[in-house]
C-alpha cells in the first residue's frame, strides 16, 4: 500500500480528537506575544483539528497534508489547507509564516530532516514539532516480555524511530535550540502515581516520556 492510500484511508475512518499534543502545541503558540497575529503553517494539518482550535482564538492558519481524504474534512471546516508531497520542497518563501507546527508527522517520513529543514526554512520565530518515544518505558517492558511496542505496530504507519536523543541531535543539526519542551507519561490521571511519573519525565525524559512536544527556536549566535 502507498503512503497516500494508507493516509486516506486512516483519515475516511478516524477524527482527531483534542489531545496532549494539541494542547501543548496552543499553549505554546498563545505564549508567543501578540499570538492573534500570528501566521501558523501547519505541516501534516490531517482533518484540520488544530487549526480549528488556532481560528477559534483568532489565530491565522493554513495546512498542508499527504492525504485528500484529511483535506477535504480540513476544508469542510473552514481551514485553508491543501494536498502537498511533503518529500517536495515546501511552496513558500522564506519566512512566510511565524509559526511552523508538525504533530505526529515527523515519524511518518523517510526522510524527516528534510521537513524540518523545510520548517525552519518558511519560519520566522519557532516550530513546533510532537514526536512519540520509541524507547519509553512501556515500550522497553513490552520489548521485554517479548511483546510489539504499541508505536511500531503496522497500523500506526510510523517510519523513523524517535528517542530524546535523536530529536536533540537533529535539532542541533540544523541549529535550533529546545526553548520549551513538555512531555507526557503513564498513568498521568492517577493523583500519586501521576505526581510521580510527571516528575521523573521531566526529569528524565527519555525514559518516562511518552512523546515529546517541543518548540524550537533557532541560535543566535
Amino acid at each position: 500500500m502507498k503512503t497516500r492510500d494508507f493516509e486516506n484511508a486512516r483519515w475516511v475512518r478516524d477524527n482527531q480528537k483534542i489531545s496532549f499534543r494539541h494542547k501543548s502545541a496552543i499553549d505554546l503558540i498563545a505564549s508567543d506575544s501578540g499570538a492573534s497575529a500570528m501566521s501558523v503553517l501547519d505541516l501534516g494539518c490531517g482533518d484540520g483539528l488544530l487549526l480549528s482550535l488556532l481560528k477559534d482564538r483568532g489565530i491565522i492558519g493554513k495546512g498542508l497534508d499527504l492525504s485528500e481524504e484529511g483535506v477535504e474534512k480540513a476544508k469542510s471546516k473552514g481551514i485553508d489547507a491543501s494536498v502537498f508531497d511533503f518529500s517536495a520542497k515546501l511552496p513558500f518563501p522564506n519566512g512566510a509564516f511565524d509559526i511552523v507546527t508538525s504533530l505526529d508527522v515527523l515519524e511518518h517520513l523517510y526522510d524527516p530532516d528534510n521537513l524540518l529543514k523545510e520548517a525552519v526554512r518558511v519560519s520566522k520565530i519557532s516550530v513546533i514539532i510532537c514526536v512519540p518515544n520509541f524507547n519509553s518505558l512501556p515500550a522497553r517492558l513490552q520489548v521485554l516480555f517479548g511483546l510489539t511496542p504499541e508505536n511500531n505496530m503496522p497500523n500506526k504507519g510510523h517510519i523513523y524511530w524517535f528517542n530524546y536523543s535523536i530529536l536533540k541531535n537533529m535539532a542541533l543539526d540544523n541549529r535550533l535550540v529546545f526553548k520549551e519542551l513538555r512531555v507526557n507519561t503513564i498513568m498521568e490521571n492517577r493523583f500519586f502515581a501521576g505526581k510521580i511519573f510527571k516528575l521523573l519525565a521531566r526529569i528524565w525524559p527519555s525514559l518516562f516520556a511518552l512523546s515529546f512536544v517541543v518548540k524550537l527556536e533557532k541560535q543566535t549566535t
